[in-house]
This record gives structure tokens, sequence and C-alpha cells, in this order.
């Protein structure tokens, strides 16, 4: 008798870990668990896969959520809210608290891009998919150990190859890109001067 009972103490905590989805007509708990998906993320979470974790039969009720949640982070003042950012949503601070945030983290300056790593990243950003010639020709500068840099951060990546004689490398940008700089998609480029935006055929 005692044996079984501690066979059914044992087994207790596994059959409570088994919860149902969270359901559409559930909005507070579907909230929460969107919110612990996000906060737990370490990258942008795109609506399709929350829904599907989810249980659910499409993304609608996830958006709404994300709504919901930052319409409750407005209401109490938090410091954060759900940005969509590189193609799925991701809990972010606020702009004013980057100077604070800056500040406080001082320490990591060293991580941060350098003037030419800027450049080049903006050149790739905006001529991408791009080679690696081009970008020299635009910076009038070798980009080889900045490129490596940019890659290293996962900021850029090799897009293809050119269809010309060698077949050299085209570069473009990553998700994490977007995600970096607050970006949902690249149609989110500011205009720049003689630099049309990807996919623009310019």
């Amino acid at each position: 008798m005692e044996a079984a009972v501690g066979m059914q103490a044992q087994s207790a905590p596994a059959e409570a870990s088994v919860e149902r989805p969270a359901a559409a007509d559930d909005p507070a708990r579907l909230a929460a668990r969107v919110e612990a998906a996000l906060i737990s993320a370490e990258r942008a979470v795109p609506a399709g896969r929350l829904a599907e974790a989810l249980g659910l039969e499409h993304s609608q009720p996830v958006n709404e959520a994300v709504a919901a949640l930052n319409e409750a982070y407005q209401r109490e003042g938090r410091a954060f809210r759900v940005e969509a950012v590189a193609g799925g949503f991701r809990v972010m601070t606020l702009p004013e608290h980057a100077a604070f945030l800056a500040s406080l983290h001082r320490s990591r300056s060293s991580g941060r891009l350098s003037p030419a790593a800027l450049e080049t990243l903006a050149v790739v950003a905006y001529r991408q998919p791009v080679l690696r010639a081009e970008l020299e020709a635009v910076r009038g500068a070798a980009c080889g150990e900045v490129l490596r840099s940019l890659m290293e951060r996962h900021l850029v990546r090799i897009a293809g190859r050119a269809e010309e004689v060698g077949r050299p490398i085209l570069y473009g940008t990553t998700p994490r890109f977007l995600e970096v700089f607050g970006l949902a998609s690249l149609a989110e480029l500011p205009p720049a001067d003689g630099a049309p935006k990807p996919g623009s055929g310019g």
C-alpha cells in the first residue's frame, strides 16, 4: 500500500504539468501565454508560430492578445511593449529609456559597431544582394574584415552567388539586423539618397 501511494505521489507532478491549450475564448489566459512566450524568447517570434503552439487555427487571436498586452503596459506605465520586428513579435524597452540603458551597460561599449562596420552595414542593407566588390567601390576601402565581423554578429549573411564569372558571393542582411534596428521588414528602412530600397527594382 505504501508503495502504491508513493507511485501516485511521483506521478502527480507529471499529470499536473499537462495543460490544455490556451483557447481563443479565454483572452486573459491567452494573453498571459503570449506574454510568457515572448519574454522567454531570444528572438522575435512569428504570430503563426505562436498560434500553432497555442493550438489556434489562425493568428488573429495572437494579434489581439498582443494589442491587449500593449494596452495594459501603457495603462500601467510599463517600460516596455511588444513590437513587430523581423516578421514576428518581441518585447522591447521604450525609446525614452535608451539613454539610461546605454549608460547602465557602458561596459558593453566594446561590442558596439565601429563607424566602418556601420557604413558597410548600411550599404549592404540598401543595396542587397550586393557583391563585396560593390561594397568596396562604394566605401573606397577593403571590406573583408568588416564583413567577417558583421557575419559573426549575425547581422550580415551570404545571400547567394552572382550569375557571373567566378560566381562571387552576394551579401544581405539577416533577421537579426531587423531586430537590432527595430524594423518589421526592409521596407521600413528610412530613405537614403541614391540608394533604392531592397526589392524596389531601382
